[in-house]
């Protein structure tokens, strides 16, 4: 499986304050399948992901959000954290790129908090989604089905609830990809 998404293209969409665990888990995941993950954030430089309410590691900013394109990509990833998700859905370019993804039917993996840009951008309308818990009436209030699964795969949409679901998240994103 280590070149099943082998030209594969994933965007990873943070801004500071991410989960930690939430990018480098699915990240790993997708690059020992053989894709190409990409941190793309707001500005260039570098971005810090936290461990819960702590900052932790600095990572590196591949791209920026004015600076792609979806058609270039076969998916987005859009990891939780408080901090990371609150800033990420009030952003205009972030907002325009998931609308994208979902115009244009490519894969958006979303796990914890990160479901917030989703429905800021309006894109839950309908869906059958997960998320943390604390979410679930900003969901439901944008029309989206709210369970409490491990992870749930709706057409082109999969989420998932908090970083303990990361391996069945990770192993349901690198197969949607690879069909």
């Amino acid at each position: 499986m280590a070149d099943s998404l082998k030209g594969k293209r994933v965007a990873i969409l943070v801004t500071d304050g991410f989960e930690q665990v939430e990018l480098t888990g699915p990240k790993e995941a997708l690059e020992n399948a053989g894709a190409t993950a990409e941190i793309v954030s707001s500005s260039n430089g570098e971005v810090t992901g936290w461990n819960h309410t702590t900052p932790a590691t600095k990572f590196h900013v591949d791209k920026t959000f004015d600076s792609i394109r979806m058609e270039d990509y076969d998916a987005v990833l859009l990891p939780g954290g408080v901090v990371n998700s609150d800033t990420i859905r009030t952003d205009e370019m972030a907002q325009a790129l998931v609308r994208d993804a979902a115009r244009a039917n490519k894969t958006i993996a979303v796990i914890c908090h990160g479901a917030w840009l989703l429905a800021s951008a309006g894109l839950v309308k309908g869906k059958k989604m997960t998320s943390w818990p604390s979410l679930t009436d900003d969901l439901k209030n944008a029309g989206a089905q709210w369970v409490d699964e491990q992870v749930v795969v709706d057409g082109h949409l999969i989420s998932s609830r908090k970083p303990d679901d990361i391996p069945a998240f990770s192993e349901a994103l690198v197969k949607a990809l690879a069909a």
